[in-house]
């Protein structure tokens, strides 16, 4: 059955690999020993958009470890967060949340203005937590990676690789296993509201565990996946895909891939996320806004209509041709030339 399902992800994986706008970075990799089982691209910069969030979530388990909040502490909207854009929760200025339903908002939501609200809680400001959330990406290695904001809001110089989520990725699970309920809950409840994970896999995919979702129209469908079969875990990195649901098929396809990846068939393969070559450096971030399916990244550009002139029949040509203009008294012109100016008037109103 498995051994199907891998022949078909490695046909879905080469039916991606042909087509020009699918190709984005891409990584999967074992999380007992980092080994890397795919990799294409893995360090092309690219626009996180709300895998940022994977950070922000990150330092809040730093913080609620270190003891500087707990799940019950309620964290403010300040005016700064309420005015961030959708995807959002939309608490009024002052309106508060416990950091354990934050942290729901945060990954199931995707709530941009609850990052804001987590970063001001445990950095003290977004500036601060900025600074943070840089200086943790280099102690984590995340060598071509840079924030400027806690959610992943577009800002050209918000960068990062695959290579580096895929090690962000691996310190999440690693060193907080007592918070991994959050990434893979495929709903959550705030008030009255039920709020669904943008995580399609969650549903469709064997084993899925977590982890976060992400897009912009520049950046394209993004998603760092994970999934546990038989004591492995599988953990997927797919960048820059035109629509969530080609992204979802890419990392599922990927992530059957991984699990195939065992024994023999690994037994030469000593490439992992710390020690594999670093490709050359690419300078510029593409972006795929042209490619992606969404209505407000190439809205339809509207076409003024020409009118068309009637043509002339024969019969009409002819008459005009022959027909010689009747002569008027003076009576007759200064009425007809009353009745002109009359009609210029009414057009012009």
């Amino acid at each position: 059955m498995r051994r199907g399902t891998a022949i078909f992800a490695l046909l879905l994986i080469s039916a991606f690999a042909s087509r020009a706008f699918a190709a984005g970075p891409a990584l999967v990799f074992e999380v007992s020993n980092s080994k890397v089982l795919f990799a294409e691209n893995a360090d092309d910069p690219w626009h996180p958009a709300s895998l940022t969030k994977l950070m922000t979530a990150y330092l809040t388990f730093k913080a609620l470890k270190a003891e500087r909040i707990t799940l019950k502490t309620k964290i403010p909207c300040s005016a700064e967060a309420h005015k961030e854009p959708p995807s959002k929760i939309g608490l009024p200025i002052g309106g508060e949340l416990t950091v354990d339903k934050a942290l729901q908002a945060l990954i199931v939501k995707s709530a941009n203005d609850v990052a804001v609200m987590l970063a001001e809680a445990v950095g003290g400001s977004q500036e601060k937590f900025i600074a943070q959330m840089n200086a943790t990406a280099k102690k984590l290695g995340m060598t071509h990676t840079n924030y400027v904001n806690a959610n992943g809001l577009p800002d050209p110089r918000q960068i990062t690789t695959a290579r580096d989520l895929a090690k962000l990725a691996r310190a999440v699970i690693n060193e907080f296993p007592e918070y991994a309920h959050y990434w893979s809950m495929p709903q959550m409840r705030i008030g009255k509201s039920r709020l669904s994970s943008h995580n399609g896999l969650l549903k469709s995919l064997e084993g899925a565990d977590g982890l976060k979702t992400g897009f912009t129209c520049d950046s394209g469908f993004n998603i760092a996946a994970s999934a546990t079969r038989d004591g492995r875990q599988i953990v997927a990195v797919v960048l820059g895909d035109s629509t969530s649901g080609e992204r979802n098929v890419r990392a599922k396809s990927l992530i059957e891939y991984g699990f195939q990846q065992n024994g023999w068939a690994q037994m030469f393969n000593h490439k992992t996320l710390d020690n594999m070559a670093y490709a050359p450096t690419v300078t510029s971030v593409t972006s795929v806004r042209e490619n992606v399916v969404s209505w407000n990244c190439n809205p339809p550009k509207h076409k003024k209509k020409r009118k068309k002139k009637k043509k002339k029949t024969s019969v009409q040509k002819e008459t005009h041709k022959k027909t010689a203009p009747a002569k008027l008294d003076g009576a007759q012109q200064a009425s007809a030339s009353a009745q002109r100016l009359k009609g210029t008037l009414a057009e012009t109103q």
